[in-house]
């Protein structure tokens, strides 16, 4: 459809201004009152995240990924990749390069503390046969194709490690994508 991109160019016009504006200082009280120039910072730019990742990180939407309960260094290292323009996947150029343009080291560890500390909600199940087979993956890998247990970095619970993504609870759809991404390099 023709107006596709330009809707798409007009919600990511629209989202930089609104975080242009969040971040303003006129504007900082709209977080937390009486907080510190930081916290209201975050704040304003929590809201800003809301419009796609949910205001406590649970986006409803599988095009972008769960936030909540993240773990902090991973969300650091995303948004310093996004910031710097070193993560290239095509929704990084698309909505979190702009995003993440004018964030400083410390609105970026607020902001990863903030999500991290959100409880995160539960993801669907898929069809027993999918989830059995994404079971052998995640606990055993597939030594045929040279693809390590995801468990090794992911954790057995698959709730993160240190610098490595919580899989758990996140859109499937989403974390599709991620593995066509990371084979495609």
């Amino acid at each position: 459809m023709k107006t596709q991109p330009v809707a798409r160019g007009l919600g990511l016009a629209l989202g930089v201004a609104a975080f242009i504006a969040a971040c303003s200082p006129d504007n900082r009280a709209a977080g937390i009152k009486g907080g510190t120039a930081l916290q209201e910072q975050t704040m304003g730019t929590v809201h800003v995240c809301a419009s796609c990742h949910g205001t406590d990180g649970n986006s409803v939407s599988p095009t972008f990924p769960k936030l909540a309960g993240q773990r902090s260094l991973y969300l650091q290292a995303q948004l310093i990749a996004f910031r710097d323009h070193t993560r290239a996947d095509p929704h990084a150029h698309t909505y979190m390069w702009g995003m993440a343009a004018h964030l400083s080291d410390e609105q970026i560890a607020a902001l990863a503390d903030y999500f991290a500390g959100q409880k995160t909600s539960a993801g669907v199940a898929a069809g027993s046969a999918d989830m059995a087979a994404g079971k052998i993956l995640f606990m055993e890998g597939d030594t045929a194709h040279d693809v390590p247990a995801c468990q090794s970095c992911h954790g057995a619970d698959a709730m993160g490690l240190e610098s490595f993504p919580r899989l758990a609870g996140q859109h499937r759809e989403y974390l599709a994508e991620q593995l066509k991404l990371f084979a495609s390099n």
